[in-house]
């Protein structure tokens, strides 16, 4: 079984009740699901399958959790106050049999493979083309590489700027971001371009 370090440096940094429960889990989707990748995903152990997250486990102060990523297909009829679906576990006991266990691991695993290992997330409308203030179209209009790049900016970039500029509520702070903005643009640069 192909494992990955990080989660075994994980599993030993957790308390000592943890630790047994967190390796059967290991263990048992390995066993049911030999294809399963191992890996660590905001900071827990996570277990991928097909290039889709099958299953996640934590250790914390007084419990371990662990649950399927597509928990709204996968019943464990455990549903349970903690991260996951079986509730809080203090002992391997906590879960249910080894075959029910693997059974319900080879569930998710077919999700995948029937092509529904992806959490299906609503669609947002598009937001609207940002509204140019009127001293940001006036400066443009009088500077073609500025004028050129804020066209060539994705809406999302428009918006920054023009946001910016909006919120001043003082005319002198707001001629002073036109300023700005119309400098920032000349160079190619996006409004926040100091976190790229």
């Amino acid at each position: 079984m192909p494992t990955d370090p990080r989660v075994d440096a994980y599993i030993e940094r957790q308390a000592d009740f943890a630790q047994p429960i967190l390796r059967h889990l290991r263990a048992r989707v390995h066993a049911a699901c030999p294809d399963v990748i191992e890996t660590i995903k905001w900071s827990r152990p996570f277990f991928d399958y097909r290039g889709h997250p099958l299953a996640v486990m934590s250790g914390f102060k007084g419990h371990a959790s662990f649950g399927f990523w597509r928990r709204d297909a996968i019943a464990t009829g455990q549903e349970g106050e903690a991260m996951g679906q079986f509730g809080r576990l203090t002992s391997v006991d906590d879960l249910p049999g080894d075959a029910e266990l693997d059974d319900l691991i080879r569930a998710a695993a077919a999700l995948v493979d029937a092509g529904e290992g992806a959490v299906q997330r609503k669609t947002r409308p598009a937001k609207p083309e940002p509204e140019v203030p009127a001293e940001l179209a006036h400066a443009l209009a009088t500077e073609a590489a500025a004028a050129a790049t804020f066209a060539a900016f994705p809406p999302g970039c428009r918006r920054e700027y023009c946001e910016w500029i909006s919120e001043a509520k003082r005319p002198e702070t707001r001629a002073r971001r036109v300023a700005e903005s119309i400098a920032m643009l000349r160079e190619g640069k996006r409004r926040n371009w100091k976190y790229e």
